[in-house]
């Protein structure tokens, strides 16, 4: 099995309706804001089902503290929009998030994964 410290997840959201023009808004700032002060996010990708109603947020981090980094910044700058407008329905986590992560997490109730093999480039 190879070892890693990296964290991924998947994020499944249900958008609330007639919130395009806020959520568009949103993911513009979450996702600059994550690509010019996060250099130890690796992947941060959103997508949306073909009616709009679901977001899936994929995310990947070199490391636990590049994971706490993002859900620090998240919970002060962007958390209270977020819920507002978008509710989890499930998440994902793999990889080997230490016990800081597994504890931020803890409220979403998320499915733990567990390495077992595998690779990346």
């Amino acid at each position: 099995m190879p070892s890693s410290t990296e964290v991924s997840w998947l994020l499944e959201l249900t958008l609330a309706p007639n919130t395009t023009e806020a959520f568009t808004t949103l993911m513009g700032e979450m996702v600059a804001g994550t690509r010019e002060n996060e250099p130890g996010t690796l992947i941060y990708e959103w997508s949306t089902s073909a009616d709009g109603s679901t977001v899936w947020i994929l995310e990947r981090y070199r490391d636990s503290d590049s994971a706490m980094i993002h859900l620090g910044t998240f919970g002060s700058r962007f958390a209270e929009r977020f819920l507002a407008i978008l509710t989890p329905v499930r998440m994902v986590v793999t990889g080997s998030p230490d016990e800081r992560v597994r504890k931020a997490l803890e409220g979403l109730h998320p499915a733990w994964g567990a390495p077992v093999g595998g690779f990346a480039r």
